[in-house]
């Protein structure tokens, strides 16, 4: 097809009478689809995850190092800028607590928008009753803020001679297990991929409804871009969630 679309070009630019990029050459570009791939992509945001946590580890006992320490060890939830997730502004203000800044940075902020254009009465009121037992899910968890990709799904990897390569990030601090939801999801990645990357960070205590919360943010934020068709898996995950 895209052989078509390169002699397409050409033929507009050859006229001289419309403006066309000038294609350079058609190459196939590999998915991570294969295994070996794959499961590199996996360890390596194991150890994305993971480099905060060690960075503080690093520091431990030496506080006096933190400010001069570059890149600097960070211990809220948040980030320095405003991102986008699809066309979706995501306010980061820094929070001391995970549940507090998911909650309202990530659910409340998407269910805000449906609402305002959609004014749906059940998701109203199955968000009420859900927020207050957010914080139920995080019992006993210490969760170190991990730096995230932020929108790390199939369609924003591909891969080169050198490996996997990762792009159209919404970074923030958070919890590692957020990254995961979307990765599980529209089409998600192969077996091999989480395998690699729970070898390094192991599944918590409460994971799978952990996960459930999390793909709920990914669902809404389809909603909000996509339309209706996504408010049946929506207010399904927040039902599951309140059982």
């Amino acid at each position: 097809m895209f052989e078509g679309e390169m002699t397409s070009l050409e033929a507009l630019r050859s006229t001289g009478l419309v403006r066309a990029p000038r294609p350079i050459k058609v190459i196939d570009l590999p998915g991570v689809g294969r295994p070996s791939q794959a499961a590199k992509l996996g360890d390596q945001m194991a150890e994305l995850h993971l480099y905060n946590q060690k960075l503080g580890e690093k520091l431990r006992g030496r506080r006096a190092e933190w400010v001069r320490c570059r890149p600097q060890y960070v211990t809220k939830f948040g980030f320095h800028t405003v991102t986008c997730c699809g066309f979706i502004p995501q306010v980061n203000e820094w929070q001391d607590d995970w549940p507090t800044f998911f909650a309202r940075h990530r659910l409340q902020a998407q269910l805000d928008l449906i609402e305002k254009d959609y004014a749906d009465r059940e998701a109203r009121e199955l968000w009420s009753r859900l927020q207050v037992k957010i914080p139920d899910l995080f019992c006993g968890l210490e969760i170190v803020p991990a730096l995230l990709h932020g929108d790390l799904w199939s369609g924003n990897v591909a891969e080169d001679d050198l490996g996997p390569v990762v792009y159209d990030p919404a970074s923030f601090y958070g919890h590692s297990e957020f990254e995961l939801a979307i990765a599980l999801m529209f089409g998600g990645f192969p077996r091999p991929f989480f395998t690699a990357y729970h070898r390094k960070v192991p599944k918590a205590p409460g994971f799978d409804r952990r996960l459930l919360l999390y793909q709920l943010f990914n669902y809404l934020n389809h909603w909000n871009h996509f339309g209706r068709q996504y408010r049946s898996p929506s207010l399904g995950t927040m039902r599951k969630l309140l059982k």
